[in-house]
């Protein structure tokens, strides 16, 4: 008997399952919707001036890309102002010193995607990642840990901003 109930229980969770139409909104669905996911690929991401920047940018341009280059007759562009704060959030008076023992970096991204044809802006958001490292007595050991800690930072907000700007294409029809 309880075979038999769990054969039932199976076969109803099997088509509870199948009814499910949740999906990724930058996968798709049908062959022909696949054209519709160049969409990403034909975001021109602007150029910028620091490292932080330059990391957040080219983390995105992997992330839409697949590692190619930036498309040549670009359909959209984005235009990204990235912001980064360093904040000293731990101190333990192990050696009576007071020194911070742990800090955060937070990086913040304010972007624009505007459609190049007509100059629609299609999002304009804000997101922000952040990551923690230690600190310790060495100055070369905190210098190598604060940039481990802005590369996943970006990596993290270059992900949040990946699905913020394929909401923005899919509200716009372009996915």
């Amino acid at each position: 008997m309880i075979k038999l109930g769990a054969r039932i229980a199976a076969v109803a969770l099997t088509g509870l399952v199948a009814a499910c139409t949740v999906q990724p909104v930058y996968v798709p669905a049908t062959p022909e919707a696949g054209a519709k996911v160049s969409a990403l690929r034909s975001i021109y991401i602007e150029p910028v001036n620091d490292r932080v920047s330059q990391r957040v940018r080219n983390e995105l341009i992997f992330l839409f890309n697949g590692g190619s280059a930036q498309s040549d007759e670009p359909e959209y562009e984005l235009d990204l102002t990235v912001s980064k704060r360093n904040k000293k959030v731990l101190v333990v008076l192990t050696d009576l010193d007071g020194e911070p023992t742990a800090s955060t970096v937070k990086i913040t991204v304010n972007y624009r995607l505007t459609r190049v044809s007509d100059d629609t802006i299609i999002g304009n958001h804000r997101t922000s990642g952040s990551a923690s490292y230690d600190l310790t007595n060495q100055e070369y050991a905190n210098i190598r840990a604060e940039r481990d800690a802005e590369n996943r930072a970006a990596r993290d907000v270059a992900e949040r901003l990946r699905a913020l700007i394929a909401t923005d294409l899919k509200r716009a029809g372009a996915l």
